[in-house]
């Protein structure tokens, strides 16, 4: 049994090394928590016609939330060149949101690119509106603004 102990506790190093390489070595999202906007914190701004209105892009390929500009599938690397010119005339302190809504964020191949686009440019006020399962669900389904 002595001997065992030795091993036993060099292979938890091993074992707890090997793990902790493999979290860390996991590509992080490009948004915090605090980087995500409430469906309802948008409609507040919106019915506030005297508020300072966001800019938003829809990066996918659904509908339009009243006032988003359509940008298509940012997947695409020409829809991100799209997005990388309409944003050529956004100032950077300006509140910029994004939204897709094809899918849980999990899935989504158009967040990722577009969002990690704003942050590369510089947007201090980038959002990603937090729409957990998709564009019908949590935010036509409620009947808030569409084109």
């Amino acid at each position: 049994m002595k001997n065992l102990r030795p091993i036993l506790i060099a292979l938890f190093v091993v074992i707890f090394a090997n793990i902790s390489l493999l979290v860390i070595g996991q590509t992080a999202e490009p948004w915090t928590s605090k980087d995500l906007m409430e469906p309802q914190t948008l409609v507040s701004l919106l019915g506030k016609p005297k508020a300072q209105q966001p800019v938003i892009f829809n990066i996918g390929p659904v509908a339009d939330i009243k006032g988003a500009i359509n940008i298509g599938s940012t997947a695409s690397k020409a829809n991100l060149d799209k997005l990388s010119k309409s944003l050529a005339s956004v100032p950077k302190d300006k509140m910029v949101v994004i939204y897709c809504g094809c899918c849980p964020f999990r899935n989504c191949p158009n967040i990722r690119p577009a969002f990690a686009l704003l942050k590369e440019r510089g947007y201090q006020k980038a959002k990603l509106l937090n729409l957990k399962q998709n564009l019908k669900v949590d935010w036509t389904d409620y009947g808030y603004p569409m084109e």
